[in-house]
């Protein structure tokens, strides 16, 4: 692979611990991207002036980043002869379509198996959804539009993972969910087959056949690949690791939106311009100093790897295994940035469905044939309607749900889009009947 930057000095790859340091092999993180990189990394919540050491040559990380990725990978290994070994680790990639996610996947697979050892298996969530998942849906005249299905989809990715999980660490067996989850399942356990996660169980074949976890030796990381352009989406894959004690870390890859745009034009099926731009203005980088448990993140500024580049991304991995998420890590702060993030969650997805409301409203009324003069009047009602709604969910008042009976819970996103609904027919049958 050529790159081009200010890095002309090459660099001897990793060694693992206790292996005397050779010549240099073929274990660098080569990808075939052809377009121009512009080779940077830092960790997230980095100074302008930590970016300005990492990226010069004789620069602090530059200059280190080889003995700590080397150190990050001893201790691992150390920790790993105190525990036994069969240690997992969670790395989530995320970053616009078409930033390289994929690319470096792959190229994380190839090498972590060789230098330092540990085996790896990429989870990509294009192969996992499938595609009639991001169609829009109808929903049944007089109710509220349907969420996407996309949503669904990655919730039943989040619960294959845990079962897997489950059966990994002991706690359970290799069991398929109910028959809901049935088809989810089966492309999981596909995905898993393909990269030697799972073996045939003996005495059975044909249909039903079951599967056994293939033996591994040493440490595993899944590699979750996704947008993930929430900090709430990264945060369930953190809230999975932390339930199981695992090692967690992220991958953000940050590349130019133009670059974007015409990777993903050249792909046989391309996402819409519209699309990833709609994701590049909600997209959300890994914020350490806001979030402590984003600390083991790393942005990257290319997907083409130079040597510096894979040091500190095994320096990254090796550290998050060393260091594996405990369960009783969170302190008071964590608990109210955790309950911050669940409360934009929801106050943004009450806010999606309430406008799809509004939009079907305002289009029955023109059916209706109401007066265009009163049309402006009627969303305007509709809208301030929303807002106080959705202030009362951001202040967590208690709304009455003339749909959840007194003995049935709803959440509180269900509430407000129940009550919305409810409220917005008073308000366009007073405009009919006028």
């Amino acid at each position: 692979m050529t790159t081009e930057g200010t890095h002309s000095r090459a660099r001897r790859p990793l060694t693992p611990p206790g292996t005397a340091d050779v010549t240099p092999r073929t274990h660098t993180l080569t990808t075939s991207r052809a377009t121009p990189p512009a080779p940077r990394t830092r960790p997230a919540g980095a100074s302008s002036a930590d970016r300005q050491g990492a990226s010069r040559p004789g620069g602090p990380a530059h200059a280190h980043s080889g003995g700590r990725a080397r150190a990050a990978l001893a201790a691992a290994a150390a920790a790993e002869r105190r525990g036994g070994g069969g240690r997992v680790g969670l790395c989530v990639l995320c970053g616009l379509p078409a930033a390289g996610k994929s690319t470096l996947a792959r190229a994380l697979r190839r090498r972590l198996p060789q230098d330092p050892g540990w085996a790896c298996a990429l989870l990509s969530y294009d192969e996992l959804i499938p595609p009639e998942a991001f169609r829009p849906r109808e929903s049944g005249a007089g109710l509220p539009p349907a969420p996407p299905r996309w949503k669904r989809s990655r919730r039943e990715v989040l619960q294959c993972l845990e079962r897997f999980l489950r059966a990994l660490l002991g706690a359970g067996p290799l069991s398929a969910p109910a028959a809901a989850g049935q088809p989810a399942w089966e492309r999981f356990l596909a995905c898993c087959r393909g990269q030697g996660l799972l073996a045939s169980a003996e005495g059975r074949g044909g249909a039903g056949r079951a599967w056994r976890l293939a033996a591994t030796s040493g440490p595993l990381y899944l590699i979750l690949d996704d947008n993930f352009y929430y900090q709430s989406m990264r945060y369930e894959v953190y809230q999975l690791a932390r339930k199981y004690s695992l090692s967690f870390c992220q991958l953000f890859l940050e590349s130019p939106l133009e670059c974007c745009l015409q990777r993903n034009r050249l792909r046989s099926h391309p996402l819409p311009d519209q699309t990833i731009y709609l994701m590049a203005r909600k997209i959300e980088m890994p914020d350490l100093k806001k979030n402590a448990w984003e600390r083991n993140s790393l942005i990257l500024k290319s997907s083409d790897c130079t040597a510096e580049d894979n040091e500190q991304i095994i320096s990254l991995l090796a550290t998050a295994l060393e260091n594996p998420v405990k369960q009783n890590e969170e302190n008071t702060e964590q608990k109210e940035a955790d309950r911050a993030i669940c409360a934009a969650s929801t106050v943004h997805q009450a806010d999606q469905t309430c406008r799809r409301i509004i939009s079907q409203t305002m289009k029955d009324a023109k059916d209706k044939n109401i007066d265009p003069s009163e049309m402006k009047s009627l969303a305007e009602e509709l809208n301030k309607l929303k807002a106080e709604l959705l202030e009362d969910l951001r202040q967590g008042n208690d709304l009455k749900n003339p749909v959840c009976t007194q003995n049935q819970y709803c959440d509180p996103a269900t509430s407000v889009i129940s009550s919305f609904q409810h409220e917005a027919t008073n308000v366009v049958n007073k405009y009919i009947l006028k």
